[in-house]
């Protein structure tokens, strides 16, 4: 499917493993980063995949190195944003997690609910069926429902779509609301170029016929590709910064001031991180009482100018 978003082959020297050297195999973190062009607008997009993820015969702490990963990240931007040339932070933070969801089945796996459970407050998740072709549409409608139903069943939280305003734009609108119907979403992936009907797509020969990749009456592949690059990237990142990072970052603070006061009664020391860290918080309550204090004397002043005259 990533090959299909970006029409790239990522994976062309990845080598795979037989099956009993996955036995004991662990999950590792790979990043390839993708140059794309959307309406003349050049985007830099890195990509992390997981292989080796619910291959081992032990699957127990198998999120563990996933959740590290996106941890390392924050902390990463933590220390940037901590120091002193802040403008030219590069962002390397998760903003949005595709969970494959195998279509053979009758709906999430025990693996499926405790990833999503333990992820699903440091990312956005949007659960994606992956093998969507193996499906009737009856069957992937009422496999969508299934999914849903145990998603919530398990209080796990997947990424929602932004409220439109009421002055937003109707097709907007419209298409806002498709996109939620379509969760989660049932997607082909490919990046073979077949010739039907004269036109050149994007899909997977069958004997019975051609699977189009981005025909919407065949996969969700366009809405979910349109989803992340187009519409809603920007929300991603804004969910991300204001909700998820947000969170790590008060833990952090709250974590750093409770050691600080356990090691200041042991006679120990503050870390310099750790110092940093107290600093700007107190620097940053600094600065909204002094734009208080502004306000109040500009509204003083507004009030005094209005009795004068």
């Amino acid at each position: 499917l990533v090959n299909s978003l970006f029409l790239t082959d990522l994976y062309a020297k990845r080598i795979n493993i037989p099956a009993k050297d996955r036995i004991n195999k662990t999950v590792t973190i790979e990043t390839n980063c993708v140059e794309i062009e959307e309406k003349g607008v050049r985007l830099r997009l890195t990509v992390v995949d997981t292989p080796g993820f619910g291959d081992a015969l032990n699957n127990e702490k198998c999120e563990e190195a996933i959740i590290s990963y996106i941890g390392n990240q924050y902390e990463a931007y933590l220390q940037d944003e901590s120091g002193l040339n802040r403008r030219n932070i590069i962002d390397n933070r998760v903003h949005c997690c595709l969970y494959f969801i195998s279509p053979y089945g009758r709906g999430l796996k025990p693996i499926d609910i405790k990833f999503m459970r333990s992820l699903h407050d440091k990312v956005n998740i949007v659960p994606v069926i992956a093998k969507a072709d193996t499906l009737t549409k009856g069957e992937i409608r009422s496999f969508k429902a299934r999914i849903l139903e145990e998603i919530e069943e398990a209080n796990i939280r997947i990424y929602q779509f932004p409220e439109c305003d009421s002055d937003e734009d109707e097709d907007f609108v419209e298409m806002n609301k498709d996109l939620k119907e379509s969760l989660p979403f049932a997607v082909i992936g490919s990046n073979t170029f077949i010739v039907k009907e004269g036109n050149r797509v994007i899909g997977r020969q069958y004997p019975w016929g051609v699977v189009e990749v981005e025909n919407p009456e065949h996969s969700d592949f366009a809405k979910l590709r349109n989803m992340l690059i187009r519409t809603h990237m920007q929300d991603l990142k804004e969910v991300t910064r204001d909700v998820h990072y947000e969170n790590f970052r008060s833990q952090k603070l709250s974590y750093s001031t409770n050691t600080s006061i356990n090691e200041s009664g042991n006679g120990g020391k503050l870390d310099d991180t750790d110092k940093i860290l107290r600093e700007k918080d107190e620097e940053l309550k600094r600065m909204q009482k002094m734009v208080e204090q502004l306000t109040k004397q500009q509204q003083i002043l507004a009030a005094l100018q209005k009795d004068g005259k």
